[in-house]
């Protein structure tokens, strides 16, 4: 399809407003149909969700639209892995056949995808990862353990890395697979974390097959699979392109609360933190705008890791804040504390403050934590002398480990 305006862009999604009313359907049917007229991930080709275009910019247009129409369905809450990181990869190395079966209930929801690239022996230093992967024939057997896999107990398709050659490098010698996490041998336990939630879980593998069809990229390959995944990870987490949305919105409803019942002094200089922090919400906010703009059908590259790096720290001050603000009440969790493991659809939305404020902790941990942001972005971006690695040149079956 040739580059389409946005004004085209904009009829195209009020045709689909005015002819699918999300009100009388359910979720599926509506978000369904929105895949079919290719306003899921414009920059997808068509057919697959997507309009063919060469920017995925034209995409906020129409997520846009949907918000003023009232659509409640948001990518990241109805399926963070799958659309935020699954599609990409999916459209880079899944066949054909895959990419149709795979991408329309990916989107929809119908099919909730997890990450299974961490372990207890391998967080940031991924490739060091020791999960076996080794081939029977037209299968491959599974052995091994993942850790903190987000939404494990409820998806249908894992992203798996796992180690098919221990006699290479520990970068040469990983495979990524497609795996159905209803295979047999596949144990998914919870992982409670500081907010009483177990959104994230641990995964054991026992003798579980994998038809050697679900390789994504060549065998021992892996790697480049999985910079593809973290890439996208980190874009999807780098934070909101709508103006006074996400963890700002939250300090700012409740400055505006609380601002009346302050010490005159304490209100100003809460005031300037505010501001402060407004100030660098919205540069951010601009920040992911732009890359957004400049970013084209194919997958990002490091640059991916400013803004994942800045909001998740800028989210943990944002919520300090908040809890300032609160003071007293700031010590007692609301609604008291429960164990919980949330199901399909029933993610915390983030909006009570100490939630948010206990769950924003994890935010320079996941997807790559901050001191890996720096790292990246000190050397693949700045060109700076990275650190050393002894292990690098190696065969990851002679490194020590404890």
């Amino acid at each position: 399809m040739a580059e389409v305006t946005e004004a085209e862009i904009r009829e195209l999604t009020a045709q689909f407003l005015a002819e699918v009313d999300h009100t009388q359907v359910d979720q599926f049917t509506f978000r369904g149909e929105q895949f079919d007229r290719g306003l899921a991930l414009v920059q997808f080709p068509e057919g697959l969700g997507g309009l063919g275009l060469s920017s995925r910019r034209l995409q906020t247009v129409v997520d846009a639209e949907l918000r003023a129409a009232g659509v409640p369905y948001h990518d990241l809450l109805i399926n963070p892995i799958g659309i935020g990181m699954g599609g990409p990869v999916v459209l880079t190395y899944a066949t054909p056949e895959q990419q149709k079966r795979l991408l329309r209930p990916m989107f929809t929801g119908e099919e909730i995808w997890c990450q299974m690239f961490s372990e207890p022996g391998a967080g940031s230093d991924v490739a060091g990862l020791a999960t076996r992967a080794v081939r029977d024939g037209d299968e491959w057997i599974i052995n091994g353990q993942k850790v903190w896999t987000t939404l494990a107990h409820v998806s249908r398709w894992g992203m798996l890395v796992a180690r098919s050659d221990p006699d290479q490098p520990k970068h040469k010698g990983l495979t990524y697979f497609l795996l159905d996490m209803e295979s047999p041998g596949v144990d998914v336990r919870p992982l409670h974390q500081i907010t009483g939630e177990a959104e994230f879980n641990e995964v054991f593998f026992d003798d579980v097959r994998i038809p050697h069809d679900r390789v994504f990229g060549e065998v021992g390959g892996g790697w480049g699979a999985a910079v593809t995944t973290l890439m996208n990870e980190r874009v999807a987490l780098g934070g909101t392109v709508q103006k006074g949305s996400g963890a700002i919105a939250d300090l700012m409803r409740l400055w505006k609360d609380r601002r009346e019942v302050l010490a005159p002094l304490e209100a100003e200089v809460m005031r300037d933190r505010v501001a402060a922090l407004w100030i660098e919400a919205e540069a951010l906010r601009l920040t992911n705008w732009r890359a957004r703009e400049n970013s084209k059908a194919g997958n990002p590259g490091p640059e991916g890791s400013v803004g994942k790096v800045k909001s998740a720290e800028l989210n943990q001050r944002i919520y300090e804040t908040c809890m300032d603000l609160l003071g007293a009440e700031g010590l007692l969790y609301e609604e008291g504390y429960e164990r919980r493991r949330p199901g399909h659809g029933e993610r915390h939305d983030g909006t009570r403050i100490h939630y948010a404020f206990l769950r924003a902790r994890a935010n320079t941990i996941e997807g790559g934590t901050s001191e890996v942001m720096r790292n990246i972005l000190g050397e693949r971006v700045l060109g700076l002398p990275g650190d050393v690695r002894v292990d690098k040149k190696i065969p990851w079956i002679d490194v020590p480990r404890n």
